[in-house]
């Protein structure tokens, strides 16, 4: 068995007047592995002075990826470049930020022009071969030790780079003989503070598509009972060699799209394709699948804003093309005969990679990629996060997670994390102090509710679409929790300082799944787990919180109970009053290892289907004790006007409640 080193980040913040503030690294320093006495579990930078800043959301992913890398070089100490990739208005989240940190600041019209401003900074670029995505992440990692950028050849002879290392010809498309290569021979060189997971390419949608529906389900189906074969007539997109369907959800606010089992095509009454999803015969025509995924009845499905395309090239001459589809719930089909995307480098996050010499792969968490992946967080310490994401949507999330659980790495969800050195730098208070109970002296025989967005586990969702609900002017209307990583501690200060700081009396900041990063407890090594636990109490105890979200782990597609251990150690090691965790069964709320643990609950739809879901729940109470239901809010598709909407609507015997307040009524109820 590989042995791995545990270490703790312990509480070494500076503090004054009950805030605190993260140390960043002497000038020059290069970031090493976390110990006890530096007081962080990953690198630090200074706190930048003047910023140089450029829209780049107009540029190609290769152009980006170009800039993102020069950033994580020129940033690696001071940072001094931050760059904003929305649509370069200042009510974007990037420029929102960049406004809040009062900062000198230079701004560059042609971003480019940076290049040649900072090239002396950097010994000149890594080439990466476009044949073979994967190298961009093998050129990532280089970038990073040799102090370079990442190019393609073009690229380096335009802005007079030198070329350090050359990748073309270098691999072929097997990704794991690629990611052997980097692990075998670049391990010992990066940091072993944490490990990356990026894409290395993205799909990006094409312009001025025109799509024709084809079909759609208008009803609200949910249990497939709609499900059939149905005869899409596609011939109107015939004419340019190949006819794009796309698959979508017709309702995209509850979460029950398109789901299909089985294709067959036709030209002119010819079978020309025939397959199910998930299988080799799928994969020839499986144009972008990427938002999609495998569900247990071996059917492909997408739901929310999500969808997957197909693509088929009939023989010239084709007059009629029929495409037969066994599908159910609430689809919506799409045509066209234009290419809808293309792929690019995926640029995000780079600068954070680059900047602290960070390994970066991309190994679906399945197979021979799978036993890769378990490889990599075999040789990193515990506790080393796992920065970026995972392969495969849905199925290689759960995976992912609880690989890297196993494996003693928290994760933490940063692929699309921009200016993350900027973020990670940039210091500002943030208070110790415990949010004081609005307490409730005798509990009624009253439904107490309290409602919680999720996703805070994500720094890129606490840095970007959390900070447009946040910005809603509703917040704070009616009571609710928001889900929040402690970690911003030190990959973004000044975010978590500015949710802390304009707080409303009805906004709660509260823990995101599952503590000190995403994992699953009950897949962790017992004693591995203990040092998490000893992290998120650190964490915690640093930003007020004393309610954690969390999961627990998954057996026969279920997420059962967190055990009276695990949830034991929470209450030895962390300030929690209580629990919420994910659950599939009905209401839930039990007091495991000394602290109240209850079931998340949730419902489709937006207010008054989701209120109609609570009546229909509530129903079944006796009304002789209270009854308390912690309800998910899903933070993709609701906003604080619709949790101002859903409070107007509930009466007696409801009463919505922060979380602190809801976990002091069950502590002494249960």
């Amino acid at each position: 068995m590989v042995s791995r080193r545990t270490f703790l980040a312990g509480s070494g913040a500076l503090t004054a007047g009950g805030f605190g503030l993260l140390p960043g690294l002497p000038a020059g320093a290069v970031p090493t592995l976390s110990t006890t006495t530096s007081g962080r579990l990953l690198p630090g930078f200074e706190r930048p002075k003047h910023l140089h800043y450029g829209d780049v959301s107009k540029l190609s992913g290769g152009d980006q990826t170009l800039l993102t890398t020069l950033q994580g070089i020129v940033n690696r100490t001071r940072p001094e470049l931050y760059f904003s990739f929305d649509t370069g208005t200042m009510s974007t989240p990037d420029a929102k930020w960049l406004t809040d940190m009062h900062l000198p600041t230079t701004t560059y019209q042609n971003p480019l022009d940076l290049v040649a401003r900072y090239r002396h900074r950097v010994r000149g670029a890594i080439v990466h071969d476009p044949a073979v995505p994967d190298s961009l992440n093998v050129a990532t990692t280089l970038a990073g030790l040799e102090s370079a950028v990442v190019a393609d050849a073009d690229q380096a002879k335009a802005h007079g780079l030198r070329i350090v290392k050359d990748l073309r010809g270098m691999f072929d498309d097997d990704r794991v003989k690629t990611y052997r290569w980097q692990l075998d021979n670049l391990f010992p060189r990066v940091t072993h503070q944490l490990l990356a997971g990026l894409p290395p390419t993205r799909v990006v949608a094409v312009e001025n598509v025109q799509w024709q529906e084809i079909a759609r389900e208008t009803r609200q189906i949910r249990d497939s009972s709609n499900r059939g074969s149905y005869d899409l007539d596609v011939s109107a997109k015939l004419g340019k060699g190949t006819v794009f369907v796309r698959f979508a959800d017709s309702f995209t606010d509850d979460g029950w799209g398109a789901s299909v089992s089985e294709i067959t095509v036709k030209a002119n009454g010819t079978q020309i394709a025939h397959f199910l999803p998930g299988t080799p015969q799928e994969a020839p025509f499986l144009f972008d699948g990427v938002n999609s995924s495998i569900g247990g009845e071996a059917n492909r499905f997408s739901d929310g804003g999500g969808y997957f395309i197909y693509q088929f090239e009939p023989p010239a001459g084709t007059t009629s093309l029929v495409v037969t589809v066994t599908m159910w719930n609430q689809y919506l089909v799409s045509a066209t005969d234009t290419s809808p995307t293309r792929i690019e480098p995926f640029a995000y996050f780079r600068d954070y990679v680059v900047a602290t010499k960070a390994l970066v792969s991309w190994l679906p968490p399945g197979g021979e990629t799978g036993d890769l992946l378990v490889e990599h967080f075999a040789k990193y310490p515990t506790l080393a996060p796992y920065m970026g994401w995972f392969a495969n949507d849905v199925s290689g999330e759960w995976d992912g997670v609880d690989l890297a659980s196993q494996g003693g790495s928290p994760v933490i969800a940063a692929d699309f994390y921009m200016n993350g050195t900027v973020h990670a730098g940039f210091s500002a208070p943030i208070s110790d102090k415990v949010r004081p109970v609005r307490r409730i002296n005798k509990p009624k025989n009253k439904v107490y509710l309290t409602l919680t967005f999720g996703e805070g586990d994500n720094i890129q969702y606490c840095q970007r679409h959390m900070r447009d609900l946040w910005d809603d002017p509703k917040r704070g209307d009616a009571p609710a929790n928001w889900t929040i990583s402690p970690l911003l501690l030190e990959t973004g200060p000044g975010l978590f300082s500015h949710y802390q700081r304009t707080a409303t009396a009805n906004d709660l900041l509260v823990c995101g799944p599952s503590g000190a990063g995403y994992t699953y407890p009950g897949s962790w090594v017992p004693s591995d787990f203990t040092q998490f636990l000893k992290l998120t109490g650190s964490t915690l105890r640093r930003t007020g919180m004393d309610v954690v979200y969390s999961y627990s782990h998954r057996e026969n597609d279920k997420w059962v109970l967190l055990s009276p251990e695990i949830a034991a150690g929470f209450k030895k090691y962390t300030p929690l009053k209580g629990i919420m965790q994910t659950w599939d069964g009905d209401l839930l709320a039990v007091r495991q290892g000394g602290l109240p643990v209850v079931g998340q609950w949730g419902a489709p739809g937006k207010a008054a289907e989701y209120k109609a879901a609570l009546d229909a729940r509530v129903a079944q109470w006796d009304g002789t004790k209270p009854l308390f239901i912690s309800g998910g809010i899903n933070a993709w598709s609701w906003t604080p006007s619709e949790i101002s909407e859903l409070a107007s609507l509930l009466k007696d015997p409801y009463e919505l409640v922060l979380a602190n307040t809801f976990f002091d009524l069950l502590n002494r109820v249960l």
